[in-house]
């Protein structure tokens, strides 16, 4: 190849890589002025959404105790459009009821079908539905939650910051909200509940 030839050879070359360049930076300042956009909250207000009690979705697991039936008591999935389908009734919606929600529900079709005799019902979760965690840390991914998790754990089960992570904020979605929010990190550990994703952004400096 003649040293003309080559010129004209990489030209294109080199305007392929600077277009793929120009659209990925294109790329980062369009996530980061999205990222930008989303409403920024407190630690203690993320926190009070749970103090209303858990609330129940697609991904959870039910104990479904009938006192006195053992027929019809077991472990029951919510399935992916919300339903929790029991022996006897009907699929009752689950999402968005708290345990002790549904099992008023739960008991009342019992009752009003007549399969029970003054039906006595209890529902607990015995497996929550996981939580994920994304971004810059070193195993980001899908996690069985547990009671109780903060952030602080959630970031040890992914197994640490990345070199490049943000440590004093993360991005969270929650069931219930329309959109994302940015939670500043602070002494008051941020609570994780199921469902919920973490994004740990990358930090500029």
């Amino acid at each position: 190849m003649t040293e003309t030839s080559f010129r004209q050879h990489s030209q294109p070359m080199a305007h392929r890589s600077s277009l793929l360049s120009a659209v990925i930076g294109a790329s980062l300042l369009l996530a980061s002025c999205a990222v930008s956009d989303l409403p920024r909250v407190s630690v203690a207000d993320a926190n009070a959404g749970l103090a209303q009690g858990y609330r129940l979705a697609d991904g959870d697991k039910l104990k479904v105790t009938v006192f006195d039936e053992p027929t019809l008591t077991g472990e029951f999935g919510v399935g992916l459009d919300g339903s929790l389908s029991l022996p006897l009734i009907n699929s009752i919606q689950a999402t968005g009821k708290t345990p002790d929600e549904l099992a008023a529900q739960i008991t009342s079709a019992f009752a009003s079908g007549g399969y029970v005799l003054s039906p006595r019902v209890s529902v607990e979760v015995s497996q929550h539905r996981p939580f994920y965690i994304l971004g810059e840390v070193n195993a980001p991914g899908e996690y069985p939650y547990i009671g109780d998790l903060t952030v602080e754990q959630a970031i040890a089960k992914a197994q640490g910051y990345s070199a490049r992570a943000n440590k004093s904020e993360v991005l969270l979605r929650r069931q219930g909200w329309a959109e994302g929010r940015r939670v500043r990190l602070e002494s008051v550990p941020l609570l994780i509940a199921p469902g919920d994703t973490i994004t740990v952004q990358e930090a500029f400096f």
